[in-house]
């Protein structure tokens, strides 16, 4: 079996890089290690040194080949490598390639991945009949040449075994080319019509046509003639990468001992709207279904009692910054208007809804809140060009643009054209046991309050986390920040996440000012904060940012945004829910 395919590179799109760690991740090799990449002259190839001779390629060739004896071959590495020659000869050039096998399923396969150039520099064409059948047809040779040929008892064996496979099978495509060689699409199965196959041929087509049949893609019309579904393939193809998906969980839940009856596994869609978001701890996380493309799959344990395989694409997630074990939500996007758009439509709206540049200057220079005005305008510019590129708005000259009056939605709908339709958030990486006896501010505790509510089933993982809050509200009670009432009833301390989060924010600082020999102080709201941003700090509570200045420093929420200022000096005013963030860029980019 060889499944190939072309994949375009976009500048500045990490895909590629994904795809290598994919590949190179643990368990795939004999004795569960990590997967060891090389090329054609080196058994211990650098991934990023691939990736920096092909960061300006137009695309990668991607394969898998998978030998049907392929436990019999003596090296993996010796047939790759005469596979990929024999392909070098068949294109006329040489290829820049990368290779890793894989011994974690029932049949060990090989990913190769190709630059996307010749050995001029030139863009690399491969005729799509050679990708689809000339590469199988080569490496059937070479597997030939070392194995020997294979005898009619070892093909007929080969070929019973795919009788009752719920997937495309080789006897399934010898029915397909005899439907298209009738004038009726008819697969005529009476022993007239058979004369030149011999008995086992003709029972096998049989035993298959009703299992297909049993699959609803065959029909048998009158004795000894079937008629095929004419979405056969595709069913059958489906059918195969869903058994696939099947294994890839079973395998993920049988490796953190959990157990799940068939109706509590749930396989969405590659273009499924998501009707409610997703909540649970991630199980494991890989490349999608064909591995081959630029889509990456998440197993997750759900708190609705159900356990979910869903795929996004890889500028949705970040796989490998997502921990396992991780209590995350996947739902739609949150598509909310950029502070940059609000202030634009607010400049807007006072001027007829036009915005001119130097009007903005001027009241930019007026707030102390604005560290750097002319970058702080400059920025809000360039958002209005990607949108006058979307058609959303007009430039009427050098320094004033026409603002329709709808402009928030319309460019909240816009994003930045990079923005996915589903988005992915790490609620906490702490497990359950590690947050009932905490100091902080846990997820456990914003269900308790409901300000992270979403509903628990008492069933699967969120039978896990129901005891798991009962277990919390236990503690809360002993450490004096609950108490139950006359009628039984559980009452908590005013501003209960607040007072967590600060009791815990004042433990790690002092910690960290007894390593550090640097006073901490707790910042509060309406207070400038002023630093060097040097590290982010995960907490119970949530992820912090540590700022530091001569005299001291302090804690405050992390945003993604900060992280662009890592040992940088940075500006923020501390607000009732967080930090707002001056970095050169406007208002608005705060917590």
């Amino acid at each position: 079996m060889v499944k190939a395919r072309y994949t375009p590179m976009r500048a500045g799109s990490r895909a590629a890089a994904v795809h290598l760690r994919y590949l190179q991740r643990d368990g795939v090799t004999r004795d569960g290690a990590p997967g060891q990449l090389y090329s054609a002259t080196a058994d211990r190839a650098e991934g990023s040194t691939f990736l920096d001779r092909a960061e300006s390629d137009p695309r990668q060739f991607r394969l898998i080949v998978a030998p049907e004896d392929g436990l019999q071959l003596s090296d993996t590495k010796s047939f790759t490598r005469d596979l990929m020659h024999q392909v070098e000869r068949d294109l006329g050039t040489k290829l820049d390639w990368i290779a890793v096998d894989h011994f974690n399923t029932g049949h060990p396969h090989t990913h190769i991945v190709i630059r996307g150039v010749d050995d001029l520099g030139e863009n690399l064409v491969i005729a799509g009949a050679y990708l689809a059948h000339g590469i199988r047809e080569r490496a059937s040779e070479l597997v030939t040449i070392e194995l020997g040929p294979e005898t009619t008892v070892e093909r007929q064996q080969k070929l019973t075994r795919e009788i009752d496979q719920e997937r495309l099978t080789r006897i399934d495509r010898a029915l397909l080319r005899e439907t298209q060689e009738t004038a009726d699409g008819i697969v005529d199965m009476r022993p007239a019509a058979h004369a030149n196959h011999t008995d086992f041929d003709r029972h096998l087509r049989i035993a298959r046509l009703q299992v297909l049949q049993r699959l609803g893609v065959a029909q048998e019309t009158e004795t000894g003639r079937w008629s095929l579904n004419p979405h056969m393939e595709q069913t059958l193809r489906q059918l195969g990468e869903q058994g696939d998906i099947i294994k890839t969980m079973h395998r993920a839940m049988t490796s953190q001992k959990i157990d799940r009856a068939s109706e509590q596994i749930v396989i969405h869609g590659k273009d499924e709207a998501m009707a409610a978001p997703i909540t649970g701890r991630l199980l494991a996380r890989g490349i999608g279904a064909d591995e081959l493309g630029d889509r990456v799959h998440l197993i997750i344990d759900g708190i609705d009692g159900r356990t979910h395989y869903i795929e996004l694409p890889t500028s949705a997630v970040k796989i490998e910054a997502t921990p396992l074990g991780a209590i995350i939500q996947i739902g739609e996007a949150d598509r909310q208007p950029r502070a940059a758009d609000r202030n634009i439509a607010y400049i807007a709206e006072e001027n007829d809804w036009l915005y001119r540049p130097k009007d903005h200057l001027a009241t930019a220079r007026a707030d102390r809140g604005v560290v750097d005005p002319v970058a702080y305008v400059e920025a809000h510019v360039r958002r209005l060009e990607a949108l006058r590129r979307a058609g959303i708005v007009a430039r009427l000259d050098a320094d004033q643009w026409r603002i329709p009056a709808e402009f928030e939605q319309r460019a909240a709908m816009h994003g930045d054209g990079h923005t996915p339709a589903t988005s992915l958030r790490v609620l906490t990486t702490l497990d359950l046991e590690t947050q009932i006896a905490s100091d902080g501010a846990t997820w456990l505790d914003r269900q308790l309050v409901g300000r992270d509510g979403t509903p628990v089933t008492a069933a699967g993982f969120g039978a896990e986390v129901g005891r798991a809050l009962d277990r919390r509200r236990e503690h809360h009670i002993t450490q004096g920040d609950a108490s139950r009432d006359g009628k039984g009833r559980l009452l908590y301390r005013r501003h209960l996440l607040a007072t967590l989060q600060g009791r815990e924010l004042v433990r790690v600082g002092q910690e960290i000012a007894t390593a550090q020999g640097l006073p901490f102080r707790v910042a509060s709201a309406g207070e400038t904060i002023r630093g060097t941003y040097r590290e982010a700090v995960q907490l119970a509570s949530g992820r912090f940012a540590l700022i530091e200045n001569a005299q001291e420093f302090t804690l405050v929420l992390w945003r993604p945004v900060i992280d662009r200022s890592l040992g940088r000096e940075v500006v923020g005013v501390m607000t009732d829910g967080g930090i707002s963030w001056q970095l050169g860029r406007g208002r608005g980019l705060g917590a």
